[in-house]
């Protein structure tokens, strides 16, 4: 699955009529849960430092695309899931969000870049109590934070995150005249 994302990623950042990406799950109630944690216990050193370099680069390629990112949260984004909603530029999400980094409860760091992007998102002291805690944040307190964009009544994000796609779609449109 990290290799058809990457792959959807670099098909994006090649395609020219490319606007804004949204990032959204087809799953109800769920965004992205993460690494099966449970698996990566059983990994071998190597296949774990091959696996967490390979979800970092991942994250970096889909936050260094030239074109804005939109993660539609309307459920759980935990773990790897949060970190990719942290490498999008704008996060939207729904009363049913749930937010956070519960792999520090195993011991595990989370290593696809959530401990440096989360403190820039919301301040030091509010990133190392959810990575330390493992504290899982709802949506209301994720728009309180500074985590998310955009709250809205759950079912919604789809629908408020289309409207700010088609929002900055109508910007570069007119960008693209102008440069005419």
């Amino acid at each position: 699955m990290l290799r058809g994302l990457k792959h959807a990623f670099e098909t994006i950042s090649e395609d020219s009529s490319a606007n804004v990406v949204m990032i959204r799950s087809s799953v109800p109630k769920v965004f992205c849960a993460g690494a099966d944690l449970k698996e990566r216990r059983q990994m071998s050193p190597s296949e774990i430092h091959f696996y967490v370099n390979t979800l970092r680069s991942t994250f970096s390629f889909l936050e260094a695309l030239p074109i804005p990112t939109i993660a539609v949260i309307d459920g759980a984004a935990l773990g790897g899931g949060l970190e990719m909603a942290l490498a999008c530029d704008l996060r939207i999400c729904g009363e049913a969000a749930l937010l956070g980094l519960p792999e520090t409860g195993l011991a595990i760091i989370p290593g696809a870049g959530g401990t440096q992007r989360l403190p820039r998102l919301v301040g030091k002291s509010v990133a190392k109590d959810i990575i330390f805690t493992g504290r899982k944040v709802s949506g209301k307190d994720a728009m309180s934070l500074g985590l998310v964009n955009y709250y809205v009544p759950a079912g919604q994000a789809q629908l408020k995150a289309l409207e700010i796609a088609q929002e900055i779609n109508q910007k570069v449109q007119s960008v693209f005249r102008i440069l005419l």
